[in-house]
């Protein structure tokens, strides 16, 4: 079954500490960005990528994508401050009634048959999301002392992507911004308007590029699978 993916990329990266946008730092000789659009580009169920990129980087992210042949690309959308104004946008480019896909940019590791299973998982239940079960004894502290643990029993990692039918994402982004309501990510969304999300397993390599400790997580993760071809 075909999808289309949306992907946020007009964020800062401050965590990073790289003095520039952290999707063009490189792994192995390429761009983090560059690493996430390939595996969706060699994807054959992928029908087409829509990113959101900052104004002032569009050039260079159209020279990134002309460089290492990304055919796939629909549109370059403007971003917003907000990760939610960018995925927005993406879907205000988008009007196919059918499964779409919001990924972050700094995710390079996803595997094909996850995203495979979030693909069909949203095609029978509207929506899934990708995670991982902890692992780690979790404990409630909201001032910083513990108040209880938390039993770990049915607690998920949440990770990208997150897979919607194209008209209840849309829903329930329109209705958040009509809100003022600011959510953590997409599957908040529609939790927000009463629609069922469902929970795909994924792996636990499926990391985010964020700190400079994942750029050699990353470079390791490489080196043993010899690429990111999945």
């Amino acid at each position: 079954m075909e999808y289309t993916v949306m992907i946020p990329a007009a964020g800062s990266g401050k965590r990073m500490g790289a003095g520039m946008n952290k999707l063009f730092l490189e792994l192995s000789n390429k761009p983090i960005l560059v690493h996430t659009l390939l595996v969706f580009e060699q994807d054959p169920a992928c029908a087409g990528i829509i990113i959101a990129v900052k104004r002032e980087e569009k050039p260079q992210i159209q020279a990134m994508i002309e460089q290492f042949g990304v055919t796939k690309i629909k549109a370059l959308v403007d971003g917003g401050e907000e990760r939610q104004q960018s995925v927005a946008a993406c879907l205000q480019a988008y009007d196919k009634d059918d499964i779409v896909l919001v990924h972050d940019a700094a995710r390079p590791f996803i595997r094909r048959h996850v995203i495979g299973a979030l693909v069909e998982t949203a095609a029978r239940a509207g929506a899934a999301i990708a995670g991982v079960r902890t692992k780690d004894t979790m404990k409630l502290a909201p001032e910083g002392t513990v108040e209880k643990t938390v039993d770990r029993e049915g607690l998920w990692i949440i990770q990208t992507p997150q897979a919607f039918r194209y008209g209840i994402l849309k829903a329930a982004s329109d209705q958040a911004a009509a809100a003022g309501f600011l959510g953590t990510d997409e599957s908040m969304l529609v939790e927000r308007i009463g629609h069922p999300v469902k929970i795909v397993e994924s792996t636990y390599d499926n990391i985010k590029m964020t700190t400079k400790e994942d750029l050699l997580f990353g470079e390791v993760l490489l080196k043993q699978s010899g690429g990111l071809e999945r």
